[in-house]
């Protein structure tokens, strides 16, 4: 992992698409904007990570269901 300081009003440059500022910083917060193209998706971690976690439940229940629906048609041949 690189870690940087930076102070308020500073930049960080990522290849040659994205940059991340220091917008303010109170206390034990920190924030930043980050400037990116469109198709770059920015999420924070904890909501990814919720996200994939839905998406793996929502992927579970369409393999069940698709499994009850052959099942059924099988029945009925």
């Amino acid at each position: 992992m690189l870690v940087l300081t930076r102070k308020k009003g500073e930049t960080i440059q990522i290849g040659d698409d994205i940059e991340i500022t220091i917008s303010s910083i109170n206390s034990d917060q920190v924030k930043i904007g980050i400037n990116a193209p469109k198709n770059v998706e920015i999420y924070r971690k904890e909501v990814l990570e919720t996200i994939q976690e839905e998406n793996q439940q929502a992927s579970h229940i369409s393999n069940e269901l698709f499994s009850l629906i052959s099942k059924q048609m099988k029945k009925e041949k």
